[in-house]
């Protein structure tokens, strides 16, 4: 059976952030009869970009990739003519076009559960004067998908579509606290667990301890994780049938706050959001076309 590439580009959604190829779904598509194996290489193509923060030329696509140069040209010039890539006359290497964010918009628009959060998150922003987020679970990830900042921001954690490891995030803590227990020790020994900074966890037994407290506190809490100098406090999205979907935080800086008045300033503020965009259990269910 034949797929026209461009029409499979167009129907598929992505968002931009950090790349999915390490997550756990790759043995069993393959294995997928429906599976479209031209398909999933521009897409790798595609997510070749979030291992660099420039552009990058064709035989650096292609490593990234983790595909040969031939079959890289093909895609990457399909990409070109639709627009998702763009190409400098000079220099022929390759960066992501501004379709990307077409589709980002498309995603961020249909998403009901983004659409009832965006002003309870800017109300807990204007609340507690901290960054207030709201990441949504994918496996063993969370993805940012609102970002109210501080006045104070890094750049790369300020943009929506980041990912970062459920394991050592309070948002990531937090869902894997309404998961079970041996479903959260599943998720922790599927994820790639390294040290982001010199205070991430990586020991698994120290990692559902922290699971355990969460689930006993009912929020999480996590310091200098994910980014040096960030404390966060996180609180779990629950869907109609009371699965985890999603998670809101608050994060401030450890040089204003210790770990002790920042949960008891602004826990019952995270947990309070998280229950209230659980409670409609509408907005959660899939829209009807």
């Amino acid at each position: 059976m034949h797929y026209d590439l461009a029409y499979c580009i167009v129907i598929l959604k992505i968002v931009p952030g950090e790349t999915r190829m390490s997550t756990d779904r790759g043995n069993d598509v393959q294995r997928d009869p429906l599976h479209v194996s031209s398909v999933a290489k521009t897409f790798r193509v595609l997510e070749a970009f979030g291992q660099t923060t420039g552009d990058l030329s064709l035989a650096e696509l292609a490593q990234h990739a983790e595909l040969d140069k031939s079959a890289t040209q093909r895609f990457a010039h399909t990409l070109w003519q639709l627009g998702y890539l763009e190409k400098d006359a000079r220099t022929r290497r390759f960066r992501l076009g501004k379709p990307v964010l077409d589709l980002t918009y498309f995603y961020l628009r249909s998403n009901p559960l983004v659409e009832r959060a965006t002003p309870a998150l800017l109300d807990l922003r204007q609340r507690s004067g901290e960054r207030a987020n709201l990441s949504l679970y994918d496996q063993t990830t969370m993805i940012y998908v609102i970002r109210h900042q501080s006045k104070r921001e890094y750049y790369d954690s300020s943009l929506i579509g980041r990912r970062v490891p459920v394991y050592c995030s309070a948002g990531g803590r937090a869902i894997l606290a309404r998961l079970s227990p041996a479903d959260a020790a599943d998720v922790i020994a599927r994820s790639n667990i390294v040290a982001r900074t010199p205070h991430t966890l990586t020991d698994r037994a120290a990692i559902l301890a922290k699971v355990e407290e969460t689930r006993a506190a009912g929020y999480g809490l996590a310091v200098e994780e994910t980014e040096i100098g960030e404390i966060t406090l996180g609180a779990a999205v629950t869907d109609a049938l009371g699965r985890p979907v999603a998670a809101v935080h608050i994060a401030a800086s450890v040089k204003e706050w210790a770990p002790e008045a920042f949960a008891e300033r602004f826990a019952h503020m995270v947990i309070e959001t998280a229950q209230a965009l659980s409670s409609t259990r509408d907005h959660l269910r899939p829209r009807a076309r």
